[in-house]
């Protein structure tokens, strides 16, 4: 499987950088008490923390509503799922567990400040592409209903759009069925590739000392916009 972002979009953001993990051999599962306390402590620091910091002005979380504008989509109308998250937990809303991908997957876009999404590898036929969306792009998403993303960043494969910093498909949704995933990080532009690999490292020695298995990972880059990863169907 070869992975790609199209090019055209390094004409609107030059340090645009895509963040890739790649799982093998996971078992996907309830998540364990010990990760289920930390991310409560963790939400619960963030709600504190957003009394006197607005989510808004978070440096992660305001450099992401910063590529919405330049890409042409309106941050207000459309948030990118960190910021939606973090709103969520600013009001106390905290995240109730899933299971542990997904509940890594949200603790990881809380932690950074930035959009992520995780992906069935088995679900996704054919090469991967990192693009923008026009008017005929759009999928059924998670949050139950039919997402549209013109002018949002997507992940798309043969069969159309599977993902994106705005809200995810069903179709490539991780179950407790999966056994090799694709993690998507929405690196900060602004954010040194030495520091977006040590980040990408960390998060994917978290997900395998709880998940199991094996992982690589990459860094997507003007310099490096494609790579290959031997898929184990």
């Amino acid at each position: 499987m070869n992975l790609s972002i199209n090019e055209t979009l390094f004409t609107k953001i030059p340090q645009l950088k895509i963040g890739i993990i790649h799982y093998t051999k996971i078992v996907v599962s309830e998540s364990p008490q010990m990760l289920k306390g930390r991310i409560q402590l963790f939400q619960e620091n963030l709600y504190f923390e957003s009394q006197e910091n607005p989510v808004q002005e978070r440096p992660g979380i305001q450099e992401w509503r910063k590529v919405w504008k330049e890409l042409g989509a309106d941050p207000n109308r459309y948030r990118h799922s960190a910021e939606s998250l973090m709103r969520r937990i600013a009001k106390q809303n905290y995240l109730t567990p899933f299971h542990l991908a997904v509940d890594l997957n949200n603790f990881f876009s809380i932690q950074y400040e930035i959009p992520i999404g995780i992906y069935d590898l088995n679900k996704i036929v054919g090469d991967v592409e990192i693009t923008l969306g026009n008017e005929q792009t759009g999928y059924e998403g998670l949050n139950g209903r039919f997402n549209t993303l013109k002018n949002i960043l997507c992940s798309k494969d043969e069969k159309g759009a599977f993902g994106s910093p705005f809200v995810d498909s069903l179709r490539t949704s991780v179950t407790e069925e999966t056994t090799e995933a694709l993690h998507i990080f929405y690196l900060r532009p602004s954010l040194e590739t030495k520091e977006c690999k040590k980040l990408l490292e960390s998060a994917g020695n978290m997900f395998n000392q709880i998940a199991g298995g094996e992982y690589e990972t990459a860094v997507l880059t003007n310099e490096n916009p494609k790579m290959t990863l031997e898929v184990k169907k």
